[in-house]
């Protein structure tokens, strides 16, 4: 395999302008979750240059097959690349900027797509040399609860190439992680994340005669003073979470009681019992103190992905693989992310891993983090994304 993947970086090399002329691309044209038909048609007009044979799914994704010709074998690597974009206003200065007002690549989303497609293009030369077979699944709705993880696997189609899934592998860009390396964890690695909205309505009136209101303003600072609690006291210390609510909108005035308030939250932990538990305490106290307090209240929950767990042996098989290929000083070890992410689907489904690619070179263009207007990356970064990837499917299908 190291005779097979010497000339790996050359091949990389090689189709680099390409993968970086793709990406562009990506980022000027991005679209919403469950939205992304322009992005799905240019991934499928890729693939066909490439010869590789795909299906649609989940509307808009794009699932492609790679089939090994070295011997029978009936294990499968998955690769998945999500491609959708964010609701924000690119602030970025440079040529390949949004054409689309308000929506914009913040998350790396386009790099993920690219990188997979490098991918695609280097293993198609290699069918001669693995057995098994590589899908290459590009996922639509990422950013947007319910996700379109749960729909890919509803559809079944992973399963529909047949044989076992042996490993299914994300990759992500991080700002956080130096450019040349790869963050890995095995185990919990990011959290669940839920969504509270909640309307507290009271009696609107005179900023100097509070007693003849009900004050929607005071009662929704006294919930959310309370709700913290819930964390600080009942949270068990050694399970991370967090609350936090990003939107307090009262409609009043200096002089003006508001009829009602209006807040937003997110609950975000890495335990399945702890989360079903908080929840309730959550919503239930936010139920009840307003109504203690003679307000009405409408409350909702939004339930969006489980924390996301890495398969702790094919942690390990990734890690080693890559300081073999690519040398020890790559890997580098990630603490918990308390990001979420619908690839926690596939994590209680199959053998999962999520890695982490740096693209921070310090220079001030890649210090902006993600889903930040101002967000952007090195992209030599995909000489160290696409090398990753084919050294581990092909790593793992030969290690079958």
């Amino acid at each position: 395999m190291n005779d097979l993947l010497k000339d790996l970086n050359a091949e990389i090399d090689a189709i680099f302008p390409k993968v970086v002329a793709i990406r562009r691309h990506i980022h000027q044209h991005p679209e919403l979750s469950f939205q992304e038909y322009e992005t799905s048609a240019y991934i499928q007009e890729q693939l066909t240059a490439l010869d590789i044979p795909f299906k649609l799914v989940a509307n808009t994704g794009v699932v492609a097959l790679l089939e090994g010709e070295k011997s029978p074998s009936d294990t499968i690597v998955v690769l998945r690349a999500d491609i959708d974009a964010l609701p924000i206003h690119e602030q970025n200065d440079v040529f390949y900027k949004s054409k689309n007002e308000g929506v914009m690549h913040a998350c790396g989303h386009d790099f993920h797509t690219a990188n997979l497609l490098g991918v695609a293009s280097v293993l198609k030369g290699y069918k001669t040399e693995f057995s098994g077979k590589i899908v290459l699944l590009f996922q639509p709705a990422e950013e947007k609860i319910p996700g379109g993880a749960i729909q890919i696997l509803e559809s079944g189609i992973l399963e529909s190439f047949g044989g076992k899934i042996k490993a299914i592998l994300g990759m992500h860009v991080s700002p956080r992680v130096p450019l040349g390396k790869i963050g890995l964890r095995p185990g919990r690695f990011m959290a669940s994340s839920d969504e509270f909205y909640m309307t507290i309505k009271g009696r609107g009136g005179h900023a100097a005669e509070p007693h003849r209101a009900i004050d929607p303003i005071m009662i929704a600072a006294q919930l959310l003073t309370t709700l913290q609690q819930v964390v600080s006291r009942k949270a068990n210390p050694d399970i991370p979470s967090v609350l936090t609510f990003g939107r307090f909108i009262g409609e009043g005035a200096a002089n003006v009681i508001p009829e009602e308030v209006k807040l937003a939250g997110t609950f975000r932990t890495m335990d399945e019992a702890w989360r079903k538990e908080a929840l309730e305490t959550v919503a239930e106290i936010s139920r009840t103190l307003p109504v203690a307090l003679g307000a009405t209240v409408d409350v909702e929950v939004r339930h969006g992905y489980p924390a996301l767990n890495n398969n702790p042996e094919l942690t390990q098989q990734v890690k080693n693989i890559i300081q073999t290929s690519m040398g020890n000083e790559v890997v580098q070890d990630l603490e918990i992310w308390m990001a979420a992410e619908d690839f926690a689907y596939y994590s209680y489904q199959y053998p999962a891993l999520f890695i982490l690619v740096g693209t921070n070179n310090n220079d001030n263009t890649t210090q902006h983090g993600l889903h930040n207007p101002q967000f952007n990356l090195d992209e030599k970064a995909f000489k160290i994304g696409i090398s990753v990837f084919v050294n581990a499917a092909l790593s793992l299908l030969n290690e079958s």
